[in-house]
This record gives C-alpha cells, structure tokens and sequence, in this order.
C-alpha cells in the first residue's frame, strides 16, 4: 500500500508541530508545504526537506498527488480552503477553531456531508496521557455520578506584549479569534469528550485588558473578547462553569476539575496542557486527592515514532490524533475530534455569542 501524502499550509507552527507530527506515523508521507509567497514556500520546502512547494491553496487542493491537506492558516482566510479540499476529495486535518462563525462552521458541515472525507479537527487535548487516564477512569465509575466541577483555560499572552509573538494579530476583529473561541473551543472539545453533550448554557464574553502596551511605549488597542464565563449544563445533568481568558495575570493555566456522589478527578496544566506537565489527581469518599499515576498505555504507542517526552510537545498527542485519522481513511475506526464534532463545538460557541448578548439561558437545540 503506497503512502498517504500530506500537504501542509503554513511553514510556521505546521512545520514546528504538525510535521514531526506526521513524520513519526507510519504509512505516511509529508510531500509538500504551502505558504502564500513562492519564495518563501521554495525556501520552507528548501529547509524542512520537502520535494514540493506550493503557493496557492487551490492548486495543492486539486494536486492529484495529496491525500490530506493540513490547513494551519487563520479562521478568517480559511473557510474556501477547507471547502476546495472536500471539494476535491482530500481528507483535511483542520486547525482548530474550526471556522470564523457559526455560518462557516455549517457551510463546511454541509461539504463534508456531501462527501467521503475523513475531517479531523487539531485539538488533541483528549490524547494527552493524563486526560485519557481521566476518561478510563470517569468510564470505570471512579467518582460515581457526576454532579459538578469547574473548567478554565487562563493564560497571559497579552499582558505583556512582545512584537514578536506571531499571534498578535489575535487583536483584530474579524479574524474569528477570541479567548473564548481559541483557549474555548480546546476546552469545548475535552468536555464534551469526557462528559457528552451540553443542553443549555449561559454565558458573558467581555473585553478586561483594554490596551496591550509593549516595554517601548507602542500600544495595540484590542477589537476582539479576552474573558469569558460560561455555566454549562450538560444532557446528564452535570452541571460546570468554564472561565477562559488569554490575559490572566499570572495565569493559572488549564484545569479540569469535576466531583460525582463518590469521588473527584483533577486535571491541571500550569499553561496550556502537554504530554509531560498535565498530571491528573485523584481521591474518593474517605480519602484525599493523591496525585494519580499514569498508566505506561498512555505514554508511548507501538508503531509510533514519538511518546509523552518527545520534543516539541505537542507532538506526540497531535500525532496520536493524526494517526486515528489515517486508520479512519483505511477503514478501521474513527477519527476524532471529526468534523461532526467540530460542529458541535462551534454550536456551543454560537450558544455562547447570543447568551452573552441577551443575557438569557441559551438551549442548544434551539441553535440550527
């Protein structure tokens, strides 16, 4: 069986994290690279030693020769991409969030639907060794009926700013980013994961840093939301708050942290979660919260080139979900986060907009 082929766009974080990633799969080759300048694609493909270049989407989209396209780009820019692949029959590894609104979101479910494509979304916080510790735990009746818990994702990216953070950008309307839509939607994905479908929340997306002031006096002026809280009420009956910001001072990272009618489980990362620095803890009835070992099954995989230690982070976990999405193209299970899922989460996204601009309990059936 000859090897997928995988184009990636963007020479930036997909070549940082994406392509070790699919580097350490087997039955897979990364072909090409994408960016929006010939010399710059010539020269990331030069550098990253890949045989091909391309500096237009569409055409590696078209290219008969890509299997998968693995589209890093911003939401703003990359609805067109995301439906010229399915459009051409490629498998697409989506970054996350998925779309710049909820009308983008629908406008790719519709493409995928309409195909055979295997959609997977980059949010592969559900492969991180402690949260699949967490599942099988949660799965195995650990804390009993889940009855309440608290999630947030804190950072500081922005209260003290630096020129030469590639996301700076975060500060322009219109780009389909906010702390809630970013730092959120990987939040989203995980809850869900863990504990199903929410019915109805309620939420306020507001703006608490007004101005982003670099150490030489230049300032950026923010159009775009940085502190949300969310209460979510999930079809179980579980019942969470969500607090997700991007300027924290002194951030206190991500955590999931969820108690049932016989034990608790907390998941905790000082920034956003890796392999090696998410660590789950754990307690019952009678007892305390001890820190949980995390069984050798979640720390490295047969087959693949990478485990939890491996450098940059990210790329053991991403490569764990890239290689259920080559098994789903074979035919052997399913790709996950897919694109039904990404739906969801950008269902609850939308939910949240009109809550925090209502003020009222939003039902998630009530959003189409």
């Amino acid at each position: 069986m000859r090897p997928l082929r995988v184009g990636i766009v963007s020479a930036a974080w997909g070549a940082f994290a994406h392509l070790p990633a699919w580097r350490a799969i087997p039955g897979v080759e990364v072909t090409a690279i994408c960016t929006s300048r010939e010399e710059t694609a010539r020269a990331a493909a030069e550098r990253l030693n890949l045989p091909r270049a391309f500096w237009n989407v569409a055409e590696m989209c078209a290219d008969p020769d890509i299997d998968i396209v693995d589209l890093g780009t911003r939401p703003s820019v990359r609805l067109p991409m995301v439906l010229a692949a399915l459009a051409n029959g490629k498998h697409v590894y989506n970054a996350s969030p998925h779309a710049a609104d909820w009308t983008g979101a629908k406008a790719i479910d519709a493409a995928w639907c309409a195909g055979t494509s295997i959609g997977v979304v980059d949010a592969f916080a559900q492969w991180l060794p402690a949260h699949a510790q967490m599942k099988a735990m949660l799965d195995a009746d650990f804390i009993g009926r889940p009855l309440g818990g608290t999630c947030h994702f804190n950072l500081s990216l922005f209260n003290s700013p630096n020129k030469q953070f590639p996301y700076n950008w975060f500060a322009q309307s219109g780009q389909g980013v906010s702390a809630v839509r970013n730092n959120g939607s990987h939040a989203l994905y995980m809850l869900r994961h863990l504990f199903g479908p929410v019915a109805e929340l309620v939420a306020d997306n507001s703006q608490i840093l007004r101005e982003w002031r670099f150490p030489d006096g230049d300032s950026i002026t923010p159009e775009t939301t940085d502190f949300a809280n969310v209460i979510l009420r999930f079809a179980s009956g579980l019942t969470m708050q969500m607090q997700i910001s991007w300027s924290m001072t002194l951030h206190d990272g991500w955590l999931i942290d969820v108690f049932g009618d016989k034990g608790r489980l907390v998941a905790s990362s000082p920034t956003f979660p890796t392999a090696r620095d998410c660590i789950l803890r754990g307690g019952q009835l009678g007892g305390d919260l001890q820190e949980v070992a995390i069984s050798d099954s979640y720390k490295s995989t047969p087959g693949i080139a990478l485990d939890w230690q491996s450098e940059p982070q990210p790329s053991y976990p991403m490569a764990l979900s890239m290689h259920a999405m080559v098994e789903a193209i074979h035919g052997r299970g399913q790709g996950t986060p897919d694109f039904a899922q990404a739906l969801e989460v950008e269902r609850l996204q939308e939910a949240i907009r009109l809550s925090s601009q209502t003020r009222h309990w939003v039902r998630l059936a009530d959003i189409s």
